[in-house]
């Protein structure tokens, strides 16, 4: 029975069933158009065809997927299978390969959740047009080139109206000072024209 699940039996087997059809569907062909070859075509590939349904039969369909592993006692004939949060209760082991699968799912699903959001963000930057983007960083480069002059100047700005600032304070005091002496002579010119 090794040597029937063996990969090479396998691959013979679908060579054989892959030549068998397309002999019934040239034999068909010839029969349909009549043609001298077309009886003998369709005779050979239907025996081909019948002998590998009868090994088919006889050999047993083959077990690709092992759900069994998933959920146990699947592959006993009558068996009374219940979910796995439930389980048999022969001990912490089972529940804890259920919790093992749960948490392996889950982690995939967040995998591929991840890997969805990715390709759609790959997906959108191939979509974006770069052709203009050079242009564009170059007018960003003249705009803060521009910006940073003006905050020069404006930084020279500052200091000059501070000083203008100092100027007109030192102005407004001399002009209190010549304010009090214009009072003073105001004062004494106007006693003096009332003496």
């Amino acid at each position: 029975m090794s040597f029937i699940k063996s990969k090479g039996f396998k691959y013979f087997k679908n060579l054989v069933i892959g030549v068998g059809a397309s002999l019934v569907m040239l034999g068909a062909l010839g029969k349909i158009n009549n043609y001298e070859w077309g009886g003998l075509a369709i005779t050979v590939g239907l025996v081909t065809e019948a002998i590998l349904f009868f090994f088919l039969g006889v050999l047993g369909p083959e077990k690709d997927y092992y759900w069994e592993k998933l959920y146990p006692g699947l592959d006993a004939y009558g068996s009374n299978i219940s979910p796995l949060a439930e389980g048999e209760t022969s001990g912490a082991s089972r529940a804890l390969n259920a919790d093992a699968v749960e948490d392996r799912l889950g982690g995939m699903l967040h995998e591929l959740q991840g890997m969805s959001a990715s390709l759609g963000s790959l997906k959108a930057l191939q979509e974006v047009d770069f052709s203009e983007t050079s242009e564009q960083v170059k007018t960003m480069h003249n705009f803060y080139t521009k910006m940073n002059e003006a905050m020069g100047t404006l930084s020279s700005t500052v200091e000059d109206t501070k000083q203008y600032k100092e100027q007109i304070e030192s102005l407004n005091r001399n002009l209190s000072g010549l304010n009090t002496v214009y009072g003073n002579v105001l004062g004494a010119f106007n006693q003096g024209t009332k003496a």
